[in-house]
């Protein structure tokens, strides 16, 4: 990692809090993957009403995500970046704490206003203060937090049905979200506002104009605002349609333990890991469309032969690597791809718009699995839904101009 020793202090305390929001973010969000059987059991509700947790978190989000965005150009990065973090942190707290199935569901879409800013602010976040020549393998890098932060739920969730009663376990994983709370005081000690959003500011003051949020949605940027929303549609699409039933997928059609269900996850989580790693290396080498392109394809391929296919437990252990590999690696140039299609005056608005567009429709995605499973099966439905998913991320892909090396202003 050359370029992580060739950047300064900032740029390195910037990574370290980025890469740790959202690995934290990750903790929070995925334990609900894992309690989902659960709480079918404990609140009596069927598929449908359990992919709607899912779902109203998720569209949430996209509301959180662009409204975060439109805040950070105008008050700071920095600042509105520790208000998501906090505010996810106590929502997923409370969480632990419901006492029915509409309890749940408004912490749940509350939750989402959070998680959905921080990856928004964040991400522009990094993309402004790292380096261009460091920017795509960075900000590719720190998406690598994430499946650390699905291992860490996944080991949790291990311990927690093992030495827990079931009723008490899973209120426990939610209480762990407290945690979070705690990087906001490494960030307001450490991390900055960056130099180039601090120029925009002086000059949108000195010249007594600031600049419209619906700006990108201008003759000049209308086109980039939508192809780049259609883009993170069917990333995120496909990665929610997988990773929000493939748990429940794992234990009821696979017949898995408990435990071999979180062996098998770790298996995919570290085909995750290694999977930003790599998408991150290759969103310089190849260019941000070329990175997408890859591990598009690579996804589809990979969904169909785990879903699709009859295999063996041996199999269908192997393959979770390539399927964790490279349902995860296409997000490695999201970030910085978004930073450089956006100008600075509106750059956390449209990041947080494109980004949060496509989660917000994404979100159907689990709901839709559930309702599909009913008739269909839950593995022919969450190998429909991600496969055209990501045939979508393959004809945006090719719309969009290339961006790597862009310097932004």
């Amino acid at each position: 990692m050359n370029w992580y020793r060739q950047m300064n202090t900032t740029e390195r305390r910037t990574f370290i809090a980025a890469f740790g929001g959202w690995a934290l973010d990750a903790l929070d969000f995925m334990v609900f993957t894992f309690v989902i059987t659960t709480l079918i059991t404990v609140f009596s509700i069927d598929k449908a009403q359990a992919g709607l947790l899912a779902t109203v978190t998720l569209l949430f989000s996209a509301i959180g995500g662009w409204l975060a965005g439109m805040l950070a150009d105008r008050y700071g990065r920095v600042r509105v970046l520790q208000g998501t973090i906090l505010w996810f942190s106590v929502c997923t707290v409370l969480i632990g704490f419901a006492q029915n199935f509409e309890q749940i569901f408004l912490l749940r879409a509350l939750q989402g206003l959070g998680f959905g800013g921080e990856w928004a602010v964040g991400s522009v976040l990094m993309g402004e203060i790292v380096r261009t020549e460091h920017r795509g393998r960075a900000v590719g890098t720190v998406q690598s937090g994430w499946a650390v932060g699905w291992a860490v739920a996944a080991l949790c969730y291990t311990g927690a049905f093992s030495w827990l009663p079931e009723v008490y376990a899973w209120r426990a994983l939610f209480w762990i979200g407290v945690i979070p709370a705690l990087l906001v005081l490494y960030i307001r000690k450490h991390v900055p506002e960056p130099e180039l959003f601090q120029r925009t500011q002086k000059s949108e003051e000195t010249s007594a104009h600031r600049t419209s949020p619906l700006a990108i949605f201008s003759p000049a940027l209308i086109k980039t605002t939508g192809l780049a929303a259609l883009l993170c549609t069917g990333a995120q699409g496909g990665y929610y349609a997988v990773t929000t039933w493939l748990p429940t997928f794992l234990k009821t059609e696979r017949h898995l333990s408990v435990i071999g269900t979180g062996g098998y996850l770790l298996v995919i989580i570290l085909g995750s890991f290694i999977g930003y790693l790599v998408g991150a290396y290759l969103t310089d080498r190849l260019g941000r469309r070329g990175n997408l392109l890859v591990f598009a394809l690579l996804s589809g391929a990979s969904i169909y032969v785990y879903t699709q296919l009859s295999l063996t437990n041996e199999q269908m252990l192997v393959l979770g690597f390539p399927l964790g590999f490279a349902a995860s690696g296409i997000f490695s140039g999201m970030g910085a791809y978004l930073t450089e299609l956006f100008p600075s005056p509106v750059r956390a608005n449209g990041q947080g718009f494109a980004y949060n567009f496509g989660r917000g429709i994404g979100a159907l995605f689990p709901s839709l699995v559930g309702y599909l499973a009913k008739t269909s099966g839950l593995g022919a439905a969450i190998g429909m839904f991600a496969g055209g998913a990501y045939l979508l991320v393959l004809l945006t892909a090719f719309l969009l101009p290339e961006t790597k090396g862009r310097e932004i202003h």
